[in-house]
């Protein structure tokens, strides 16, 4: 297992290294430049401001299970999580700003894939494999192993829904390095889901949410 974490620990470090030159490589890509700016309903900005949001949520959750326990694997990992996904987060909002875009829109989540009839948000689960505000409550509540557990089940979740955003954005985007944004967290999620499958294994527990709420396509 430690041999895993180290793995994502590297990817996690070579994502921030390379994160700097993606957010400015947007102004002289050609996509995002002058004639080029992405329009305000664009899958662009829509993305942008979704995952921006997405994001936020497991920034908080990640936080949240490192001050709950003492493992140092899940600590780790939580970390890396919050680190990684507090960086795209802010390239995201900046190239909103780049393109003199709003961060918020009057129109529902995920309109820019074609979503945007879904049901309102259950209980602030804003989009797929979004916590609600009771999932998180909980979390806050629990420590230790329990902790731990639950909080694997419901970043595994989170990060099924924000592949599924992200896999959009590839098939939607227009701004060459968002699409390659978009595609680095896909990769990055899907290796992150299956250490979590192993580390809820090596806890007994199985990658399935507490509340039995399936949040994600």
């Amino acid at each position: 297992m430690r041999q895993h974490i180290g793995w994502i620990a590297g990817t996690a470090a070579a994502v921030l290294v390379a994160a700097g030159a993606i957010t400015y490589a947007v102004a002289e890509d050609g996509d995002g430049g002058a004639g080029n700016t992405p329009s305000a309903d664009s899958a662009d900005a829509g993305f942008a401001r979704d995952m921006a949001v997405h994001h936020q949520q497991a920034v908080e959750m990640s936080y949240i299970v490192r001050d709950r326990t003492k493992d140092e694997e899940v600590r780790r990992l939580a970390y890396d999580i919050a680190q990684t996904q507090a960086n795209q987060r802010g390239m995201l909002l900046g190239w909103l700003d780049l393109w003199k875009l709003p961060k918020v829109s009057s129109k529902a989540p995920m309109t820019w894939m074609g979503m945007g009839d879904m049901p309102a948000g259950e209980d602030g689960a804003l989009m797929p494999g979004m916590a609600t505000n009771t999932e998180m409550k909980k979390l806050e509540g629990l420590s230790g192993k329990q902790a731990e557990i639950f909080f694997l089940q419901l970043m595994t979740a989170h990060h099924k829904g924000g592949i599924h955003m992200a896999k959009g954005c590839v098939d939607k985007c227009a701004v060459g390095v968002e699409k390659r944004l978009a595609q680095t967290m896909v990769n990055g999620q899907k290796a992150e889901i299956d250490l979590m499958a192993d580390m809820l294994k090596e806890r007994g527990e199985g990658a399935v949410v507490a509340l039995g709420r399936n949040r994600h396509p």
